[in-house]
């Protein structure tokens, strides 16, 4: 059911209706979030020098950051599904926050793998599950198009993590983890008076019941990954995640070996081409798939695999560029279909999924699909000696392509069993 926005007695006045001031500041929140998570990838060459650390050694670190987010989204689901999302949410931005922060006191490996890798990996792990959640709750009728907002704070934020390169040229590269870890925690700070403590949905279950009751996580477990269409999704999250995580970590040091950018021009140029064409797709497709889902049960599968086969070819593109400026346009082709796919990425499992396993469905999603993707950037460190770094980079491509045909062979032979039309 969707919430009502009349204010409550004693509560502060606001400046526009309780569900989109929410929206307002969970997009500050991711957008922190993903400025904290590519900032190290965009830094990977001054913290190199700095701490005389080879490829492999950063490579572990963030795989190692990305295993630890898989490992604690999966804690963090469960935990949105019963416990109050609320003060999830804003402990999981001051944990991670203060993590950023400290990594800048990084001496050598250790040390980023402790605050890098451990510390900011499981308090970003807790975040999404409950966001994605309360947003989905809040914004019952358009939830795709709020959840597309959303995730559109993950493009601007990558995007605009180039700034910590900036910095890090300026001023070194530990004062950029210094300036963007405050900047969570004082948001964390806002959030506690902002927010409210709703309460979870009660489809399906008696109110009474929902307050007392909390489904066993075996018992979660089962109704999500019983369900085929669900496990499908599951497989081709995974490879979108193999690839992003593989793209972000790496594509910087590309642009700066293959083609003599800077360090700032690199952390730039990586993501401002692929994420503000995704922004574009993102919205598109969550505005589309809201205007046709009530006619055409199968339109939010759809734009799941219609994204991830578009996007492939030009993944490999951006790995055979010989040019600074194919290599760019490649990058904005893959980001405006990748786009496509984000848009419903959570409401096409939804779809399939009781709205009180939700938060559970996505940290089970989630869980699986970073443990996946950890392994990217340690791999591609390795093949980078062995290939070179555009041959690993193309090769992505042929995991884009594989999610995206499984997608279609869901579509046509489990989705209809499974599609669950809510009233």
């Amino acid at each position: 059911m969707e919430q009502t926005t009349v204010e409550r007695p004693g509560e502060r006045k606001r400046l526009m209706p309780y569900k989109w001031e929410m929206l307002l500041l969970l997009w500050f929140a991711f957008f922190l979030h993903l400025v904290d998570r590519q900032i190290f990838n965009n830094l990977l060459p001054l913290i190199k020098t700095d701490l005389q650390i080879s490829d492999v050694q950063l490579g572990l670190v963030a795989s190692l950051y990305t295993g630890i987010i898989g490992i604690g989204v999966l804690a963090g689901g469960y935990a949105a599904d019963v416990w109050r999302r609320k003060w999830i949410i804003i402990l999981s931005l001051v944990v991670w926050s203060a993590a950023t922060l400290l990594t800048g006191l990084s001496a050598g490996l250790i040390s980023l793998l402790v605050f890098r890798g451990l510390a900011s990996g499981g308090g970003e792990a807790f975040y999404y599950p409950s966001a994605a959640s309360l947003i989905s709750q809040i914004h019952h009728k358009a939830k795709a198009t709020a959840l597309a907002i959303h995730q559109s704070a993950q493009y601007v934020g990558i995007i605009a993590s180039f700034l910590g390169g900036y910095v890090g040229e300026l001023y070194g590269w530990r004062s950029a983890f210094y300036m963007f870890g405050g900047f969570g925690i004082l948001l964390g700070g806002v959030l506690v008076f902002r927010m409210r403590d709703t309460p979870h949905e009660t489809v399906g279950v008696s109110d009474t019941s929902a307050a007392t009751v909390r489904t066993p996580l075996g018992a979660v477990v089962r109704a999500v990954l019983g369900t085929p269409t669900a496990r499908v999704l599951y497989l081709a999250l995974a490879g979108h995640v193999f690839v992003n995580t593989g793209y972000v970590t790496w594509m910087p040091t590309l642009l700066h070996e293959n083609f003599g950018m800077s360090i700032t021009l690199a952390g730039f140029s990586a993501v401002a081409y692929h994420y503000v064409f995704a922004l574009l797709g993102v919205f598109a497709g969550g505005r589309l798939s809201d205007r046709w889902a009530p006619r055409r049960r199968t339109i939010r599968m759809e734009f799941e695999w219609l994204g991830l086969l578009l996007a492939s070819p030009f993944i490999f593109w951006m790995g055979q560029a010989d040019s600074a400026f194919i290599c760019c346009l490649a990058m904005g082709f893959f980001g405006f279909f990748r786009g496509f796919y984000d848009s419903n990425l959570w409401t096409a499992l939804f779809d399939v999924v009781e709205p009180r396993f939700r938060a559970s469905a996505i940290g089970l999603m989630l869980a699986w699909s970073f443990l996946f993707g950890a392994f990217a950037p340690l791999i591609m460190g390795w093949t980078k000696g062995v290939f070179g770094l555009g041959a690993s980079v193309s090769a992505l491509a042929f995991v884009y392509l594989a999610a995206g045909l499984i997608v279609v062979v869901a579509q046509n032979t489990c989705f209809k069993k499974d599609c669950r039309r809510e009233e």
